[in-house]
């Protein structure tokens, strides 16, 4: 109730239905057609992940954004991977959820990189996957070399300045990433560069690896 009033107080923004659980939800977006999806995590009948992941593999998907108590459950990192755009806490703040409900809409990841590392932390294993470590291959130096400094939590500008590049062309070598690796954004860019070993867990945010 409390997020459907600071939402539906926006002229911009208008709730356009309600579910009780992942199945319900599933049903009332396929039938709504919304742009933006505020998923739980625990549910009854279908849990917040078996529906993000559902969901985002349906044509033209909704943008769906967690919402977590944020002490990062291994539920929210799933639906990381399942191709959530980040995270919403349920305690937050009327100003903030406005915040970050529009810059979802926009196309932007609603994750700190701090957040994310520790995600990574916690749910990744230790050992990258063959096929990962594989795909890796599909880059160029230098592209990897921007995959390695966005997963350490630089902007693009920071990554500008660092490869003495210009901002432009650091996006468009994090564009070729995504593109390449099939990944859906930052977020998953992130955490394809732990889970191939790129870069490992304890680097340092801007660290280079010998």
């Amino acid at each position: 109730m409390g997020l459907r009033m600071v939402l539906d107080s926006q002229p911009d923004l208008t709730v356009v239905g309600e579910a009780a659980d992942g199945r319900a939800a599933l049903e009332r977006s396929a039938e709504l057609r919304p742009d933006l999806v505020l998923m739980d995590v625990r549910m009854p009948e279908v849990d917040g992940l078996a529906a993000t992941r559902e969901l985002c593999a349906r044509p033209s998907p909704p943008k769906v954004l967690v919402v977590t108590t944020f002490d990062l459950d291994e539920y929210a990192y799933g639906a990381l991977r399942a191709g959530a755009s980040g995270f919403l806490v349920k305690d937050a703040l009327g100003e903030e959820i406005l915040v970050t409900v529009r810059a979802v809409l926009r196309g932007d990841v609603m994750m700190a990189p701090s957040a994310l590392r520790r995600l990574v932390e916690r749910y990744v294993l230790p050992s990258a996957p063959a096929a990962e470590r594989g795909r890796l291959a599909r880059l160029t130096d230098r592209e990897r070399d921007v995959l390695a400094l966005v997963a350490r939590g630089l902007s693009n500008t920071e990554i500008a300045a660092r490869l003495f590049l210009g901002e432009t062309t650091v996006k468009t070598h994090l564009g070729r990433v995504l593109g390449k690796l099939d990944l859906r954004d930052r977020v998953h860019a992130v955490i394809f560069a732990y889970e191939s070993g790129l870069v490992r867990v304890g680097d340092r945010p801007g660290a280079d690896r010998g």
